[in-house]
């Protein structure tokens, strides 16, 4: 213990006791970039609005756009935003997204039990592959991105497996089940309310447990964290968990919305959620990251998508842009945090 070099450790400590007290630093409350984007994109919206025929600020694209939200990237993001702070990532959330949609399809059409049942086992069933991930991660502590890339193509041709076609909810008379993704209250989607309620207990979760704030600090410094007393493990699993539990939601209310469940449904929505959390101002290295910042690259990213489908720019050139505006980001954040 005496020969641990203090000018290296104790930046690192003193940012785990902040983090302990529920007091996170400054760069990690810092959400200018995202604000700035954000606002960057609202001007492209005023701007393009003419461009699009005016359909940009209706009421029924507005609420198209709200819709959106909570599957492409919205829960995926809130969950993916976990495993960043812990220094991991999650490219598994596409394949338990199309998987937990299925669970819950088959469980209503042909199971033939109540929608509320239904939910929760999709839900859990994201929760279960959350787990299953995290456990690997942590017990074996391999690299997040093979686990998970390894995880992806599991559970996706498992889905496969267990439902070789798609599910047509909408045909066989469940409106109950329709309803979880297209129901609205006082004009606002359920579904949005939903993703708002997950957003909100995350940042509880996040800024005031003691379980939440050392997620971030595991980003941060694992080691930091087991001379805490700590389990890291438990904090990896807990990540993978939350991620899952937000895939599977996403999953059950995108099938439900959709009214077509396929087994390839989710595909290459791990790419958005990433994208959200960065263009947030996540560190993909691990701890830093914000809720609010999350929440607002979900927002970017939704208008970008329906200013660009209101344009009818092709699907390939929006990924074109996509990765482009996620290389800029990263430059932006790293030039930033060499000035500071």
């Amino acid at each position: 213990m005496n020969e641990i070099n203090h000018g290296e450790t104790t930046p690192i400590t003193t940012r785990f006791v902040a983090v302990r007290r529920g007091r996170l630093e400054v760069a990690d409350k810092d959400v200018t970039m995202p604000l700035i984007l954000l606002l960057v994109v609202i001007a492209l919206a005023l701007i393009a609005n003419p461009l699009t025929n005016g359909k940009f600020f209706t009421s029924n694209n507005l609420t198209n756009i709200l819709r959106q939200i909570p599957t492409i990237p919205g829960l995926l993001s809130l969950g993916m935003l976990f495993v960043i702070l812990t220094g991991g990532i999650d490219l598994s959330v596409g394949s338990v997204v199309g998987f937990s949609a299925i669970v819950a399809a088959s469980a209503t059409v042909h199971w033939g039990l109540p929608v509320w049942v239904a939910f929760l086992l999709g839900v859990a069933s994201g929760a279960f592959w959350g787990l299953i991930s995290g456990f690997i991660v942590a017990r074996f502590q391999l690299a997040p991105f093979v686990v998970t890339l390894a995880m992806m193509t599991f559970i996706r041709g498992l889905t496969y497996v267990i439902s070789e076609q798609s599910i047509n909810t909408g045909s066989f008379g469940f409106p109950e089940f329709s309803a979880l993704g297209s129901a609205a209250v006082i004009g606002i989607p359920v579904s949005t309310i939903i993703m708002v309620v997950f957003f909100i207990l995350g940042a509880i979760f996040l800024n005031f447990t003691p379980l939440g704030r050392s997620t971030i600090a595991i980003g941060g410094n694992p080691e930091t964290v087991r001379l805490a007393g700590i389990s890291v493990a438990k904090g990896i699993i807990t990540a993978y968990v939350i991620s899952g539990i937000c895939s599977g939601t996403g999953g059950v209310l995108l099938g439900s919305r959709l009214g077509n469940v396929q087994p390839s449904l989710g595909g290459s929505f791990e790419l958005d959620a990433i994208a959200a959390c960065v263009i947030g101002g996540a560190n993909l290295a691990g701890g830093k990251g914000t809720v609010q910042g999350a929440a607002m690259g979900v927002v970017i990213l939704a208008v970008m998508n329906n200013l660009l489908s209101l344009r009818r720019v092709d699907s390939y050139w929006q990924w074109i842009l996509k990765g482009v505006i996620i290389i800029a980001v990263v430059l932006l954040h790293s030039r930033f945090q060499k000035q500071g």
